[in-house]
């Protein structure tokens, strides 16, 4: 049983398998950079009372699982989520999808994925694929961050599916319900709603540890681990914030070209310029989000150590949480015809 479905690589997963989706349903304006945008998927938020991997708990995207809902309920197309108690049920709706030529979306367990590299693999919950149908014993598999398709045995999807631990997948199936004609002032209209939660999620949730205030705050700490947790578990902790950047999904820097691709692609359906003018901003905020990455690495490496290098590297969050600032304010002052 395999459904007819096209592959197509993207930088973030959740991003690529909500693309793909809904390109499998006829919605073919549908690009990585507006899915990412209608669905407001950039964020920052540091918790510092959770730990994960014995790191501070930070996050450069919103919430696993918001990207597909927002999207998809923002075009008014239904979906289908299902989570599952015991391995044989999700086993059971999994045959069922796909004997009736449904690709559906899987949350996974990245540690136990034999295509990738070991390198790659680690306790990380919030991992998305498509699973397109099922060949003897081998499931057809699109990972949207793989250039080509694969495939995992029934006991390998089974262990990714149910991996334990924080955002435990639970054998999450979701996809498309039904096929709906989207029109470009539907897609218009989308991209307005996308821009404007974002504003709000980026400035004006209270306190210092979401948004651009979550941003700045974080830095002004990193000035301070050095001091407050010792040479050895500060460096750990920047380790902890160069994985979550750069290596779970495109992290900081990339999520931030990505938002700018999406203002780019939006004004195809706004055509106010300010829109590219403001796209030139989340460059210029990815490029400094990658010059602090290097930056920690550096530290946590042993290259540099110096409380003069912690003070760069939190200079680097303070200025990047200045130019989204003014780059969402920027946003909020936009006038929409739809």
């Amino acid at each position: 049983m395999k459904s007819e479905f096209k592959h197509l690589q993207a930088a973030h997963c959740e991003n690529g398998v909500t693309t793909n989706l809904l390109r499998a349903i006829g919605v073919d304006k549908m690009t990585e950079p507006l899915v990412f945008g209608i669905g407001s998927g950039l964020f920052f938020v540091h918790l510092p009372f959770l730990k994960i991997n014995k790191g501070p708990a930070i996050a450069f995207r919103t919430m696993p699982g918001l990207i597909f809902k927002r999207t998809c309920n923002s075009l008014h197309i239904p979906v289908v989520r299902k989570k599952f108690n015991s391995k044989e049920s999700a086993e059971k709706y999994l045959q069922e999808c796909l004997q009736s030529g449904q690709p559906v979306g899987c949350q996974v367990g990245v540690y136990y994925l034999t295509y990738f590299p070991k390198e790659y693999r680690f306790h990380f919950n919030a991992h998305n694929i498509i699973v397109y149908g099922k060949e003897d014993d081998r499931y057809m598999v699109s990972d949207p961050v793989m250039e080509n398709v694969t495939s995992l045995s029934s006991y390998e999807l089974e262990r990714v599916r149910f991996a334990k631990g924080a955002l435990a997948p639970r054998g999450q199936i979701y996809y498309p319900k039904e096929k709906n004609i989207v029109t470009d002032q539907q897609i218009g209209k989308a991209i307005e709603t996308g821009i404007k939660r974002n504003i709000t999620h980026m400035l004006r949730i209270p306190g210092n540890i979401a948004g651009v205030n979550g941003i700045a705050a974080t830095g002004k700490k990193i000035k301070k681990w050095r001091d407050k947790l010792g040479q050895q578990t500060a460096g750990l902790y920047l380790a902890q914030l160069v994985r979550m950047q750069e290596e779970i999904g495109t992290g900081g820097g990339g999520f931030r070209y990505i938002y700018a691709a999406f203002l780019q692609q939006a004004h195809a359906f706004h055509p106010n310029d300010t829109l590219l003018e403001i796209s030139k901003t989340f460059t210029q905020s990815g490029d400094i989000w990658r010059n602090a990455a290097v930056q920690a690495a550096g530290i946590y490496k042993g290259r540099i150590g110096s409380q003069a290098d912690f003070d760069v590297m939190g200079d680097y969050l303070i200025t990047i949480s200045e130019v989204e600032k003014n780059a969402f304010q920027a946003l909020s002052k936009i006038k929409w015809n739809s």
